[in-house]
């Protein structure tokens, strides 16, 4: 089973509000409501192979600093919004903690490998006799 991800802490987030694009009509020009989460990556103290996983997953939203800068403007409202990074930023790290399963190598059967000749051979011979007609 693997490690239940901790909650995120409040002190590994910082939240800036900005003019979101998109539906508000007028609103839009005037209330704040799209949210950039930056979450402090250092500060959630994950173990090495997990911080490797969420480095991969986050992908052009980790910055240099190690941060990963997590934006949502979908919604009207600032709380909607909040909401739906906090959630963003929440599934992110659970998938970081997801070890992927190892692949087990299998081989084909002696069986398996015949049958596979044997059609094609089948098929060569079907091909065979698709060439031209000779009128002799």
């Amino acid at each position: 089973m693997p490690p239940e991800p901790p909650p995120l802490p409040e002190s590994a987030l910082e939240e800036k509000f900005l003019a979101a694009t998109g539906p508000g009509g007028q609103n839009v020009n005037k209330v704040a409501t799209a949210v950039q989460l930056r979450i402090d990556t250092y500060a959630l103290r994950l173990p090495p192979a997990v911080f490797a996983r969420l480095k991969v997953l986050a992908g052009s939203r980790w910055n240099a600093d190690g941060s990963i800068l997590i934006t949502a403007r979908q919604y009207r409202t600032q709380e909607a919004n909040r909401a739906d990074a906090r959630k963003r930023a929440a599934e992110l790290v659970a998938a970081a903690f997801v070890a992927p399963q190892r692949r087990v190598k299998t081989k084909p059967s002696k069986a398996a490998r015949a049958r596979r000749v044997e059609t094609k051979t089948a098929r060569g011979a079907i091909k065979k006799g698709r060439g031209k007609v000779s009128l002799d």
